[in-house]
């Protein structure tokens, strides 16, 4: 079995509830339409991709743009019985399509707080102080992201520079190969029975109880979500704070600097540590961007419809 890296319980409910409102599963009240749509079967969501223009066909066509449908659950009929039942490229062009949403809105609520930390960053150096609504929340911003311990701490130059290492997006290309990896493209038992992708461990009793414990490891749990996008954006935080990438944190930085484009393929490489696999944890990811053709997802981008939350239900929702 492969080792995760840990990641405490504490570090996950900073990522999903915390006091920085934009590291919450919402979108900005009024700012844009919400729209609920159930579905009983994969064809259900498939009629729906259709109608808006989210198939294989325009994606070859190279347009990126990708509507804000947020899967709500995974449902536990997608592990027992469709995805035994569909052919292997409908699994993976479905499974590819429901999360790449996911995995750009909670790159778009990393940005909107990436900006805002940036421009207080200026506002810093230019005035030497800031207000006290600004600086709270600059605070809460960095303790959240580990680069301070409590909110009282003073955010130096020499903070803000690391908060702006850390406060940063994961390619999409990133985020769906190391979900197929861990999930079992959305099939495994902790999927079906807590929206977990990424085989996060979480200590303190809660979570989901692995039919097999690691010895030695003490009471861990694999951490369960609310949502899907949940587990994305606690994936997401996991990257951007975990001792053990800090390397891919410094390549992602440093690509910045050159004016690079944030590769997926690239961050993969520096992921050596995530699995006791080592290079040949890299060499799956690699392998499953290089099959599936997920380069191009680097490029894509959240659309300005409506947000339509797709919502499981019938027999085999939960």
């Amino acid at each position: 079995m492969r080792e995760r890296h840990k990641v405490g319980l504490l570090v996950i409910l900073m990522a999903v509830v915390c006091g920085v409102p934009s590291l919450t599963f919402s979108v900005d009240p009024g700012s844009r339409p919400e729209e609920h749509f159930e579905f009983t079967s994969y064809e259900d969501v498939q009629a729906l991709f259709e109608k808006l223009n989210y198939t294989p066909e325009v994606w070859q066509a190279g347009i990126r743009e990708v509507p804000r449908v947020y899967l709500t659950e995974i449902a536990s009929r997608w592990r027992d019985t469709v995805s035994k039942e569909v052919t292997v490229l409908t699994k993976k062009r479905i499974f590819f399509r429901a999360l790449a949403p996911l995995a750009l809105r909670s790159n778009e609520l990393i940005l909107r707080d990436r900006s805002r930390a940036a421009a207080l960053a200026q506002k810093l150096v230019a005035d030497g102080e800031l207000g006290g609504d600004d600086s709270e929340w600059l605070a809460k911003l960095a303790v959240t992201y580990g680069v301070v311990k409590d909110e009282g701490a003073v955010i130096d130059s020499r903070a803000l520079d690391e908060l702006m290492v850390r406060v940063d997006v994961v390619p999409v290309s990133l985020v769906l190969s190391q979900c197929a990896e861990e999930s079992g493209w959305g099939t495994s038992r902790f999927a079906a029975e807590g929206n977990a992708l990424f085989g996060q461990w979480s200590w303190g009793g809660k979570g989901i109880k692995p039919e097999q414990q690691r010895e030695g490891m003490g009471d861990y749990r694999i951490a369960a979500f609310e949502s899907p996008l949940g587990s994305v954006m606690a994936y997401m935080m996991n990257l951007n704070t975990h001792a053990a990438y800090a390397a891919l944190r410094a390549r992602r930085a440093q690509m910045r600097a050159d004016g690079k484009r944030i590769s997926g393929w690239d961050l993969a490489e520096t992921l050596d540590k995530y699995s006791e696999r080592g290079a040949a944890y890299v060499d799956s990811l690699h392998g499953i961007m290089r099959v599936n053709k997920l380069d191009p997802a680097d490029d894509a981008f959240l659309g300005d419809g409506p947000t339509i939350f797709l919502v499981p239900v019938g027999e085999g929702a939960q």
